[in-house]
C-alpha cells in the first residue's frame, strides 16, 4: 500500500462514524467506493446528520460526511451486503481480507470477477444487482476456482469451501434457501424485506433452473433435484426440502410457457425409475426412494403426473404395467429377477450348508423389509386416492386396465409355457406386492360383522360396455368380469336391475383385490407345492446317487441347491406374517359376506345363520365370480403347510369359514360348480385341527383355536351332512375326467370324517343319517348315507384292486432289473423300463393311501352303524369286497405283492388285514351277515379265515382280537355248511327263477317297469344306488317305481318248499 493509503487508513480509524462499521475495512471500502458518487441533495434526514464541525481538512472524513448524509443509510447498506455475501457466499470485493476482518462475513465466498469489472469499481451487493450476481454465480462451471478468503483466518475449512464452491445448481440454491430462511428470523425488521426477497430469488432462480436446464452445462439439474430429496430424507429431516421444493412447484405452476409443469417432473420421475429398477428389497437406502415416491404421491400436482406418466401406451400389454415407475417398485422383491437364474441373487446361499435357524432369521429379515415395503406402498397408494378424484380415477384406471391385460396368468397354459408367459405378463413380484398393497387398503371393512361390509355391491362385476366417461362417472375400473362364470347362473328373467348408477369405493377395492390374489397368489402358491415335490423327489435321487458312487451326483447336488434357493425365497416372499394377517381377515370377511347372500340378505344390519337355509329369492350370487371363493381355498390351503400358525389367530375367523362351508359344500342351489364345492372338502381338512406324525424333537403345532372351535361349531351336524353331501355329489360332474378327479376329491374327506367320527357331536349326526337310511332303503331317493355308503365300497373296491395290480407290476419290473435283464437292453429301452417303474410306483402309491383311507373309514363307520351295513341291500357287496381283498393279502397270491420296501409306495398290508378284520368283527353279531359270508363264492373259503388267523397272530395282534376273529370263522363255516345243502336245492331252479343280473334265485322279484324285466330286489337296489335307470334299457329308475311280482315270489316259495319237503323224505342217507 501506498503512504496516501496508510494516511487514508488512519484518518479513517480515528473517525468516529467508522463505529458503524464491523470493520475498519467495511469503513474504507465504503469510502473509496462512493469518491465518486454524487452528492446527496436535500436537508437532512434525521437528526443523526453528519456534524458540520467535523475537520473539513480531513480528507477521509469528509469523504464520509459527503458520502452518507444518514447513519442509517450507510449501515442498511452495509448490513444488506453481509447479509447478501452470508445467503449467496459471493461477492465483488476483492481487497485484502484482512481488512474486512469482522462479524457478519462468512469465511469464504465465490468472488464474481466479471461482474466487479462490468460495475466499474462498485465492490458491494444490493438488491439492484443480486439478481444479476446470482445468475452470474450459477453460470460459473468451477465456482470453487473463484473462491476467496473473507477473513484474515487462513485455516482450513472444508465446510466453508464446499459450501461456497458447490458446483450443483440445485442443492447450492436450496442451501442458499436455509441462509435466507435463518436470516429471515434474526436481521432487524428493517432488513427484513430484504431477507426475504432473498429467499424469494433462491426458489425463483431453482424455477429459471428447473425451466431451462439446459443454460446449465454438465449438469443434471433433475437430478440433483431427486438426490436432494433424497438426502433430506436420508437424514430424516425432510421438512424444510419439502418447503423449499413445494414452493417451487408453485412458481413452476404459476409459469408454463417455456416448459409445462409435467415436463418438469417427468424427467424426474424417469430417473427415479431408471435408479430403482436393479434395487434390492433388503437395501435401507431403498426406503428413502420410497419416502420421496410417498411425497410425490402426497402432493396432488406431481401424483397427477405421476398417474398420468405411468399409463401404459398399448394398455392390453401386460408387461408394459411392470415396466411404468409403479411397476417399477411394485416388482421389488426377494424372488428371483429372472425365472430359473439364481446367480447374483441375494438371499438363501448355499441352503444345505445353513442350519435350520440361520434359514429362519434370514427369513425373519425379509419379512421385516417385507413389512416396511408393504407399508410405504400402501401409504402411498392412500394419498393418490384421497389427493384428488382426478388421481383417484388414473390409479383405478391403472389398476383395472392392469389387471385385464394380465387376465392370462390365471390360464393353464400360462405355467406350462414359462417363456412365452414372462415376455407377456407382469411377474410374480409385481402381484404379490400389489396383492399386498390392496389387502391393507381392504382392511377397514375386514371385519366379519363388519356394516361395512353389507354396503359391497357384487352387481358391479355384471357391468360392461362403458366409456372412459362413464368408468369413472359410476366407479368402475375393472374390466372384463362379466365374463367371469358365477356361483349360480344368472335368473333368466332377472327381477332386479342388475346394475347401480354409481359404486363405492370398497366395492372397487374388493373385487379388485380379489381379482389380484386370484392373478398372483394362486400362481405362486401352485409353484411352492410343485417345487416342494420336485425337491423331496431330488433328495431322494440325490441320496442314491451318493449311497451308489453315482458320477451324476455332485450335478444333482447343484440342481437341489438351485432348487432350494427358489424355494426358500418364494416362501420368505409369500409368507410376510402382516400380509396373511390381511388375507386371513378379508377371506373370513369374504365369507362372512357370501353367507348373507345364501340368506337372501339385502340389508345393512347382518343376519344370524340357522338351518333349514330359506328359499333363495333375488340372489346376489348370481353375481359373484366363482375367484371370490377359489382364492379363500387357495389361501387356507396354502396356510396348513407353509404358515399354519395363522390359522391359531382368530377363532372368528376360523367360524365364519366354517360357516361358509356348511352353507355352500352341500347346497347345490348355492354354488353350482361341483369341483368349487368339492375344493372346500380340502380347506376343512387344512382349518380343521390335524396332528401329525413329525420328526424327533420337532414340536406338534399348536391347534388350541382349531380344536374349540370345531369342538364346540354350533352347526356340526350341517357340517357333517355337507361333507357326505359333496362326497356323493363329486360322483357325476359330467366332466369327462370325472372318474379320475374324485379320487383327488375324496382324498381330504377321509381324514375330516376320521376327526368327526372322534367327536361326539360330529358321530351322533353321522349315526343320525345312518338311521334316517336304515328306514328308508326304499325311498324314491336313495337315502343320503345309503349313496354314500354304496360309493365308499366303490371307491374301496376300484381302489384296492388297482393297487394290487400295479404293486404285482412293480415286482415284476423290479425283479428283472435286479436279475440285470435291463443292462443287456438299449439304452431307449431301460429309460423306458425305469420310467415305467417310476410311473407305476407314483400309481401304487396313490390308489395304496387311497385305499387305506377307505378301508380305514369302513372300519371306524361299522364300530357303531351296523343295521344298514348288514342289510341285503349292502352286505353281499362288503362281504364280497373283504373276501376278494384278504385272498390276496394272506392268501397264496400275497406273494405277488412282496415289492421292495412297502414304505416306498405305502403299501400297508398289515393294517389292511386289521381293518378288515375289524370290520368283520363289528358286523359279526349279526346273523343275517354272517349267512351271507359263504354266499361269496368268489372268494370265500373256511380256508381263507385260517390263514387269516395266522396272519394276525404273525404281526402281532391283540389276543382277544385274534380268538374273537377265531370264533367269527367257525360261526361262518357252519353257515357254509347249510347253504351248501341249500344251493344243491337252488342249483335245479328253473331259469325264470333266477336273477337276469346274477344269476341267484330271486327271494324278493320285482317288476322293472319300463323293460317289463323281473330281477330280485337286492339286485336292482344296489344297482339304482349308482345308476338310477333300468339296466336293460337306460330308461330313468327309481325304487318307488318297481313293483313287486307277487305271483313269480308265491312260484318261487312253494318250488322251495316241495324241494324241501322232497329232501326230508329222502333222508341223509339217500342225499348224498
Amino acid at each position: 500500500m501506498t503512504d496516501q493509503g496508510n494516511n487514508n487508513n488512519h484518518n479513517i480509524s480515528c473517525n468516529p462514524f467508522a463505529a458503524l462499521f464491523s470493520s475498519l475495512a467495511d469503513a474504507k471500502q465504503f469510502a473509496s467506493g462512493q469518491k465518486s458518487a454524487p452528492l446527496p441533495t436535500g436537508p437532512p434526514q434525521s437528526e443523526n446528520s453528519v456534524s458540520d464541525s467535523i475537520d473539513d481538512n480531513d480528507d477521509s472524513v469528509a469523504e464520509i460526511s459527503r458520502s452518507f448524509r444518514s447513519r442509517q443509510e450507510l449501515c442498511e447498506q452495509l448490513n444488506v451486503n453481509h447479509m447478501i455475501q452470508r445467503i449467496f457466499l459471493i461477492t465483488l470485493d476483492n481487497s485484502d481480507p484482512s481488512l474486512r476482518a469482522g462479524n457478519g462475513i462468512p469465511p469464504r465466498c465465490v468472488y464474481l470477477e466479471e461482474m466487479a469489472a462490468d460495475l466499474d469499481g462498485q465492490d458491494w451487493l444490493d438488491m439492484d444487482n443480486i439478481e444479476q450476481a446470482l445468475f452470474n454465480r450459477l453460470l460459473l462451471l468451477e465456482p470453487g476456482n473463484h473462491l476467496i478468503y473473507m477473513t484474515s483466518c487462513s485455516a482450513v475449512n472444508l465446510s466453508a469451501d464446499r459450501d461456497a464452491g458447490e458446483k450443483c445448481a440445485i442443492p447450492y440454491l436450496f442451501a442458499c434457501y436455509q441462509r435466507a430462511k435463518e436470516e429471515v428470523t434474526k436481521v432487524p425488521e428493517k432488513l427484513l424485506p430484504f431477507s426475504v426477497r432473498c429467499k424469494n430469488l433462491t426458489v425463483s432462480n431453482t424455477r429459471t433452473v428447473l425451466l431451462t436446464p439446459e443454460i446449465y452445462v454438465n449438469q443434471s439439474v433433475y437430478e440433483q433435484l431427486l438426490d436432494l430429496l433424497l438426502d433430506a430424507y436420508s437424514r430424516a429431516q425432510p421438512e424444510e426440502v419439502v418447503e423449499f421444493v413445494e414452493e417451487v412447484i408453485a412458481g413452476l405452476l404459476s409459469d408454463q410457457e417455456v416448459r409445462t409443469f409435467k415436463e418438469v417432473i417427468v424427467p424426474v420421475l424417469d430417473i427415479f425409475q431408471g435408479r430403482i429398477k436393479d434395487i434390492d428389497l433388503c437395501q435401507p437406502f431403498f426406503y428413502f426412494y420410497l419416502d420421496v415416491l410417498l411425497y410425490f404421491s402426497y402432493n396432488k400436482d406431481i401424483a397427477k403426473v405421476l398417474m398420468e406418466h405411468i399409463q401404459p401406451k398399448d394398455p392390453a400389454n401386460g408387461l408394459l404395467y411392470q415396466k411404468s415407475l409403479l411397476g417399477t417398485v411394485l416388482n421389488v422383491s426377494c424372488l428371483l429377477k429372472t425365472p430359473g437364474v439364481v446367480e447374483g441373487h441375494g438371499y438363501f446361499l448355499n441352503p444345505s450348508r445353513s442350519s435350520p435357524q440361520e434359514t429362519k432369521v434370514q427369513e425373519a429379515n425379509i419379512h421385516q423389509f417385507m413389512g416396511q415395503f408393504h407399508d410405504k406402498l400402501h401409504q402411498m397408494f392412500k394419498y393418490l386416492l384421497q389427493r384428488s378424484s382426478e388421481t383417484r380415477h388414473l390409479l383405478l384406471s391403472w389398476l383395472g386396465n392392469c389387471l385385464h391385460a394380465n387376465a392370462g396368468r390365471a390360464k393353464i397354459w400360462a405355467n406350462q409355457m414359462p417363456e412365452l408367459f414372462f415376455q407377456m405378463y407382469a411377474s410374480d413380484a409385481f402381484f404379490l406386492n400389489l396383492g399386498a398393497v390392496l389387502l391393507k387398503l381392504c382392511q377397514p371393512f375386514c371385519r366379519p360383522r363388519s356394516s361395512k361390509l353389507l354396503t359391497f355391491n357384487p352387481t358391479y362385476c355384471a357391468v360392461r360396455d362403458l366409456s372412459e366417461e362413464e368408468r369413472c362417472i359410476r366407479n368402475v375400473h375393472a374390466r372384463g368380469l362379466d365374463k367371469e362364470t358365477c356361483l349360480t347362473p344368472m335368473p333368466s328373467q332377472p327381477t332386479q336391475e342388475p346394475a347401480a348408477e354409481s359404486y363405492s369405493l370398497l366395492t372397487e377395492n374388493l373385487v379388485l383385490t380379489q381379482l389380484t390374489l386370484h392373478l398372483g397368489f394362486h400362481r405362486l402358491h401352485e409353484q411352492l407345492v410343485k417345487m416342494n415335490q420336485s425337491l423331496h423327489r431330488l433328495q431322494v435321487t440325490c441320496e442314491e446317487a451318493h449311497r451308489t458312487g453315482n458320477p451324476m451326483s455332485e450335478q444333482l447336488l447343484e440342481q437341489f441347491e438351485r432348487l432350494m434357493i427358489v424355494f426358500l425365497s418364494t416362501k420368505a416372499a409369500t409368507t410376510q406374517p402382516a400380509m396373511l394377517q390381511c388375507c386371513l381377515n378379508l377371506q373370513a370377511s369374504t365369507a362372512a359376506l357370501l353367507v348373507q347372500f345364501a340368506l337372501g340378505n339385502h340389508g345393512h344390519e347382518h343376519v344370524a345363520l340357522s338351518f333349514p337355509l330359506p328359499t333363495l329369492q333375488n340372489t346376489m350370487l348370481c353375481f359373484v365370480p366363482e375367484f371370490f371363493v377359489e382364492n379363500l381355498g387357495d389361501f387356507f390351503i396354502f396356510l396348513r403347510p407353509f404358515a399354519d400358525d395363522v390359522l391359531e389367530t382368530s377363532a372368528e375367523s376360523l367360524e365364519q369359514i366354517l360357516n361358509f362351508i356348511t352353507v355352500f359344500m352341500g347346497n347345490v342351489e348355492r354354488m353350482k360348480n361341483p369341483h368349487l364345492r368339492a375344493e372346500l372338502a380340502e380347506v376343512l381338512e387344512a382349518v380343521m385341527p390335524h396332528i401329525l406324525p413329525l420328526a424327533p424333537g420337532t414340536p406338534q403345532p399348536i391347534v388350541f383355536q382349531r380344536q374349540r372351535v370345531f369342538c364346540s361349531y354350533k352347526y356340526a351336524p350341517q357340517l357333517a351332512e355337507a361333507l357326505i353331501t359333496v362326497f356323493v355329489d363329486i360322483e357325476f360332474t359330467g366332466d369327462p375326467h370325472q372318474f379320475e378327479q374324485k379320487f383327488n376329491y375324496r382324498r381330504p374327506m377321509y381324514p375330516i370324517l376320521k376327526f368327526m367320527w372322534g367327536e361326539n357331536n360330529y358321530r351322533e349326526s353321522i349315526k343320525h343319517l345312518a338311521d334316517y337310511a336304515s328306514k328308508n332303503l326304499e325311498a324314491m331317493n336313495p337315502p343320503l348315507f345309503l349313496r354314500f355308503l354304496n360309493l365308499l365300497m366303490n371307491d374301496a373296491i376300484f381302489l384296492l384292486d388297482e393297487a394290487i395290480q400295479y404293486l404285482s407290476k412293480i415286482k415284476i419290473l423290479q425283479l428283472e432289473r435286479d436279475r440285470g435283464e435291463w443292462n443287456d437292453l438299449a439304452p431307449d429301452a431301460r429309460r423306458e423300463r425305469e420310467s415305467s417303474l417310476q410311473m407305476f410306483g407314483q400309481l401304487g402309491r396313490f390308489h395304496n393311501i387311497m385305499s387305506n383311507e377307505t378301508i380305514g373309514t369302513l372300519a371306524f363307520l361299522t364300530s357303531e352303524i351296523k343295521g344298514i351295513f348288514v342289510h341285503p341291500f349292502l352286505a353281499e357287496r362288503i362281504i364280497s369286497m373283504l373276501n376278494y381283498f384278504l385272498q390276496h393279502l394272506v392268501g397264496p397270491k400275497m406273494g405277488a405283492l412282496k415289492v421292495k420296501d412297502f414304505t416306498e409306495f405305502d403299501f400297508k398290508p398289515q393294517q389292511l388285514v386289521s381293518d378288515i378284520c375289524t370290520i368283520y368283527l363289528n358286523l359279526g353279531d349279526e346273523e343275517n351277515f354272517c349267512a351271507t359270508v359263504p354266499k361269496d363264492g368268489r372268494s370265500y373259503s373256511p380256508t381263507l379265515f385260517c390263514q387269516t388267523v395266522r396272519v394276525l397272530k404273525k404281526i402281532n395282534k391283540p389276543g382277544d382280537m385274534i380268538v374273537a376273529f377265531g370264533l367269527l370263522a367257525d360261526k361262518i363255516k357252519s353257515h357254509a355248511d347249510r347253504q351248501q345243502q341249500e344251493e344243491e336245492t337252488y342249483s335245479e331252479a328253473p331259469e325264470e327263477f333266477l336273477d337276469p343280473i346274477m344269476s341267484t334265485l330271486m327271494l324278493d322279484p320285482v317288476l322293472l317297469p319300463s323293460s317289463n324285466v323281473t330281477v330280485d330286489r337286492s339286485t336292482i337296489a344296489r344297482h339304482l344306488l349308482s345308476d338310477q335307470t333300468d339296466p336293460f334299457n337306460r330308461s330313468p329308475l327309481t325304487m318307488d317305481q318297481i313293483r313287486p311280482n307277487e305271483e313269480l315270489r308265491q312260484q318261487i316259495l312253494q318250488w322251495l318248499d316241495k324241494h324241501k319237503q322232497e329232501r326230508l323224505q329222502l333222508g341223509p342217507s339217500d342225499q348224498t
